[in-house]
């Protein structure tokens, strides 16, 4: 059975104190880390962005559509400046002038028909821009929320970073004052088990939680004080304190 002194075996508590901690900050950066919250806004943000590209493409292809619009009517505009010119100069044939006038008398339908389909279209247009500028400030707003959570969190998380630092140069500190045959089982057990070492107090094991069997207690009864005893939940090695035993029957 391996052995240590008792006051060494002592002092593994103030190390297993310590790596508790680091194993908690641990924790708590992974919590942190995977906060729902960010999960829930980088959802909502993927929603908004397709929405507003979907706004975007609809606007644009109404613009596209509005200058074509556009381009009809300044093209039957021009063709109708000309022919009213033509026909106002008076020159050309009865026939002519009569053809020239029937054109002027459709060029004019015409152009009235394209500005109606022209005003149509930038009604849809500026509808679509109010739509976009809705969803881009939407948009905005939720990236704004992500920005700001995700700040809080790197906060956060530089925060337990910087306690994790000192706690573990503390510990480190500390592991470097324990013989090397001690400390390997202690790192063996921690590393294996999550717990190195814990207090038996009352007949019960601060490792597990848990109660001691009578037989279990006989047989740590019968270990040396420099022994080292390991519980039988947990297998972490039990720290003896001047009580330990007051529950054994």
């Amino acid at each position: 059975m391996a052995k240590a002194a008792p006051e060494e075996q002592l002092r593994l508590l103030d190390l297993q104190a310590l790596d508790s901690s680091l194993n908690k900050l641990v924790r708590q950066a992974s919590a942190v880390r995977n906060n729902p919250e960010l999960a829930v806004l980088a959802s909502r943000v993927a929603e908004v962005d397709a929405e507003l590209v979907r706004a975007t493409t609809e606007l644009g292809d109404l613009e596209r559509e509005l200058t074509k619009a556009e381009d009809e009517v300044q093209s039957v505009v021009t063709r109708l400046e000309r022919d009213e010119k033509r026909l106002n100069s008076g020159t050309g044939t009865s026939k002519d002038l009569t053809a020239l006038q029937h054109e002027v008398g459709s060029l004019t339908k015409r152009r009235s028909d394209l500005e109606d389909v022209e005003l149509d279209v930038m009604e849809r247009v500026e509808t679509a821009r109010g739509v976009q500028a809705e969803v881009q400030g939407r948009t905005s707003g939720v990236r704004d929320e992500l920005r700001a959570l995700e700040e809080a969190r790197d906060a956060e998380l530089a925060d337990i970073e910087a306690q994790r630092i000192g706690v573990q140069a503390k510990r480190d500190d500390l592991a470097a004052t324990f013989d090397a045959p001690l400390l390997a089982i202690y790192e063996r057990i921690l590393a294996r088990r999550g717990v190195g070492a814990a207090r038996l107090f009352n007949g019960k094991s601060e490792g597990s939680g848990m109660q001691l069997s009578p037989g279990d207690l006989a047989d740590i009864a019968g270990a040396a004080a420099d022994d080292i005893v390991l519980c039988p939940d947990s297998g972490c090695i039990l720290v003896r304190s001047d009580d330990w035993g007051n529950q054994q029957s």
